[in-house]
């Protein structure tokens, strides 16, 4: 049995994703890893015990209760993932609880209300290609900060009523919720002030309700009368924006890159020999939006191929790491190929905490990336792909930037 190994101290720059799960997978299927301030972790990157690890109700979400280190105060408030600890969401709840945050918010994402929502998607798509043509005929342009980014903010805003002169304040919490360079000064501060932006928007929506999902949860009941307390209301908001959004926008993003970067494969799929939703799985396997995600934490001692998870550790899933599994997808798993016949992902996780935008996601993307392409057709990378740089975080897997030529043709005039 494998107890004691040298922790794989995690890059807070997040410069290399795929390298760094090829090194941890030199453990096994699970790596000790070590966190900022020297937290110690474990890391799943083996596809067959994360989908285990992922159904089993004994690997806890909830810090209050089940992490020694965050009972005890070893965690402070400047650790630069505390926002993945301290949030009484969801995620962070177990059992009876998370049940009860679940049966309030499915409502919002059943298949109708996602279909319900296309022509305000479409609608969306349309405005922001329209300002990338205005702002993009000459000069280079962030492709990643005008589309990839706009379509999933502008949705989840849209989808809870956020006020246009509230976006700002009410997104910066889940820009910095993700960076894992930050100092204990700014992630302290960004604790305070993201439930500070929540908490304003609740109070703005209980006295301008609207059509929206936070008038919506601020008025839900279950059957017993019970509501969301505020703590869960904010909570669970600054979970669906912040982390809602931030996926998406990489999924966008890596898609996009694939399609600039193989010809073959982009003329495959605008003429229609490859299907769209091909690249949208494919895209999720071989990068998962999401690198390594915060938390779960054992109940009791296991052991797994002789590796021993105690009681009280902490856990991290590698979704970037399980799409690419060898073990899986064989000598091939770290290549793009929309023709695979299995593309088996976790992306939208398992079990009780699958995700429940899950419908939202696929629609959004079905029709941007489509529609991005078919508006710019002859749009290219401006800079080579080794040129781009990390997102600067191990919890998401993404590039700081994504600079394009759209090169639009204009049409000459007889």
């Amino acid at each position: 049995m494998t107890e004691a190994v040298c922790p794989y101290v995690l890059d807070p720059q997040g410069a290399d994703t795929h390298g760094e799960t090829a090194r941890l997978r030199e453990q096994g299927p699970i790596a000790r890893v070590e966190l900022p301030d020297g937290v110690l972790a474990w890391s799943v990157h083996s596809y067959r015990i994360a989908r285990q690890i992922m159904a089993d109700e004994r690997f806890s979400k909830n810090p209050r209760r089940n992490w020694p280190a965050y009972i005890n105060g070893e965690i402070s408030d400047g650790w630069p993932l505390i926002t993945w600890v301290a949030m009484d969401t969801m995620a962070t709840q177990d059992g009876a609880d998370h049940a009860r945050l679940r049966k309030l918010l499915l409502k919002a994402f059943t298949s109708r209300r996602v279909e319900a929502m296309k022509p305000h998607i479409e609608k969306t798509v349309t405005e922001l290609l329209d300002a990338m043509a205005a702002a993009g005929a000459d000069a280079p342009l962030d492709l990643k900060a005008m589309f990839h980014a706009e379509l999933p903010t502008r949705l989840m805003c849209d989808l809870f009523g956020v006020p246009e002169e509230s976006r700002a304040e009410v997104l910066e919490g889940g820009h910095k919720n993700i960076d894992t360079r930050i100092s204990a000064e700014v992630a302290e501060a960004n604790l305070g002030q993201w439930q500070k932006a929540i908490a304003d928007l609740v109070d703005y929506k209980r006295v301008n309700p609207g059509d929206d999902l936070t008038t919506a949860m601020i008025a839900a009941k279950e059957e017993d009368g019970s509501r969301l307390s505020d703590s869960e209301m904010i909570g669970t908001l600054h979970l669906l924006l912040g982390a809602g959004s931030e996926t998406l926008v990489n999924a966008l993003a890596h898609a996009s890159l694939a399609l600039l970067t193989d010809a073959g494969l982009r003329e495959k799929v605008t003429t229609g020999e490859i299907p769209w939703e091909n690249v949208f799985e494919e895209t999720l396997r071989v990068e998962s939006p999401v690198a390594h995600l915060p938390f779960r934490y054992a109940t009791e001692d296991f052991e797994f191929e002789g590796i021993r998870i105690a009681k009280g550790d902490c856990v991290l899933i590698d979704f970037a790491g399980i799409g690419r599994d060898p073990e899986n997808h064989g000598d091939t798993a770290d290549e793009f190929d929309a023709l695979r016949a299995d593309k088996t992902h976790l992306s939208f996780g398992h079990g009780v905490h699958y995700c429940l935008g899950a419908r939202l996601a696929k629609e959004a993307w079905m029709i941007g990336i489509p529609a991005l392409f078919e508006r710019f057709p002859d749009m290219e990378l401006a800079v080579r792909r080794d040129e781009l740089v990390g997102q600067g975080s191990f919890v998401v897997n993404g590039h700081a930037n994504l600079p394009v030529h759209l090169n639009i043709k204009t049409k000459s005039h007889v």
